[in-house]
């Protein structure tokens, strides 16, 4: 072999000697990287409600789970607790707040003990504002950050959707029907956050319950009267059974929604994925129960009439009146008291005045078309 034929062989030797180690070297980080990477499987958070399990209000909190599972694609499940299964109901932002519960289901003014304008998320009249009105409001009109801030007053580390716009309250459950405000008066009565202040000055002694508890408190007299939510709630916790009267219409709760927690530590280390497909789901749930709600809450309301045989009256205007002119002496008394009190109380008012306006301006009176259709020469009987 020549000197050249020689280099050129050696030369050829060290190419496949180079290719070979680095073939190698790629073979064994091949092999090697399953080795060291382990699957992180599914994240699980447990979720409580405050809500027992036969209230429409615990199937709300399982259709939004079902909705971020589904969503997700099994990458994060939310395992659904009915209230007392971890905490009591009132202590729903503890928990989930010191990570005792990754996720909760509730309504704002169950915390009104610990940051009082916590209520204006719908207890009240909402300044004329329905529920959907007010969770624009929440939305668009800085109610998402003053949220923030309020909980960052009393050091929760929580993050808070606000969702589900729910329809006028009930005044409640009476043995007889109220006539007049003085029929109010030395009644025990269960309510909860402002509406305890608004109800104490119209006579009633007043007893925060969650609402599982109140039909049992009801029918062992410790409550001679109680509000709760809606048809279905109502009909489902057992109030027919306790009370045969109802009385329809109030402005104590007149535009609430619900809320759905998230530790946020536990929140904030999810992937901007997760994320978003939590936020997707919130919104989601709060057009589908709003449908659902209508269908259901009407169901029950037309039920209890001809089945369990409640009577249903109209709270008097002088009652509502009232109502509104107590709303506004608590409300300025408070805000006085609270600094961020007064900065939500005046955003909402500010953008109530305008919205408002536009929609009582702007949509036509349904009742003008309900009595037509369904009155007493109702001309839907054209269609039948």
């Amino acid at each position: 072999m020549s000197e050249h034929d020689q280099t050129r062989a050696e030369k050829s030797a060290s190419g496949r000697r180079k290719f070979l180690k680095a073939a190698a070297a790629s073979g064994v980080a091949m092999v090697a990287a399953p080795a060291v990477v382990k699957a992180q499987g599914p994240i699980t958070m447990r979720l409580q409600g405050t809500w027992p399990s036969k209230d429409i209000f615990h199937e709300f909190v399982q259709d939004l789970a079902k909705k971020i599972n589904d969503m997700s694609g099994g990458d994060l499940r939310m395992d659904v607790l009915p209230a007392g299964a971890v905490v009591p109901a009132f202590g729903l932002l503890d928990a989930v707040s010191s990570g005792t519960l990754d996720a909760g289901h509730g309504v704002m003014v169950y915390h009104y003990g610990k940051q009082n304008a916590l209520a204006l998320w719908g207890s009240g009249p909402g300044f004329s504002m329905d529920a959907n009105m007010l969770l624009a409001w929440h939305k668009y009109g800085g109610g998402k950050e003053l949220l923030a801030k309020l909980y960052a007053s009393i050091n929760a580390n929580v993050h808070s959707f606000v969702y589900g716009p729910m329809p006028s309250q009930p005044l409640g459950w009476f043995k007889n029907p109220v006539a007049k405000l003085d029929d109010m008066k030395g009644l025990k009565y269960r309510t909860v956050g402002i509406s305890i202040d608004m109800f104490q000055q119209m006579g009633a002694a007043v007893n925060a319950l969650p609402g599982g508890e109140i039909v049992s408190a009801m029918d062992r007299g410790l409550l001679d009267a109680a509000e709760f939510n809606n048809a279905s709630s109502d009909r489902a916790l057992g109030f027919p059974d306790v009370s045969k009267v109802c009385m329809l219409q109030s402005y104590h709760q007149n535009a609430e929604q619900f809320e759905f927690l998230i530790n946020k530590a536990k929140f904030d280390a999810l992937s901007p994925r997760l994320r978003t497909i939590i936020e997707s789901a919130v919104e989601a749930s709060s057009a589908d129960m709003s449908w659902k709600a209508f269908d259901r809450y009407s169901q029950d309301y037309l039920e209890m009439q001809s089945k369990d045989k409640v009577r249903f009256f109209k709270t008097p205007d002088a009652i509502l009146k009232k109502q509104l002119e107590i709303y506004d002496d608590i409300v300025t008394k408070k805000a006085a008291e609270n600094p961020l009190f007064k900065e939500v109380l005046q955003s909402q008012v500010a953008f109530a005045k305008r919205v408002a306006q536009w929609e009582q301006d702007t949509v036509t009176p349904r009742r003008m078309a309900y009595d037509h259709y369904f009155g007493p020469n109702g001309a839907a009987r054209k269609f039948t």
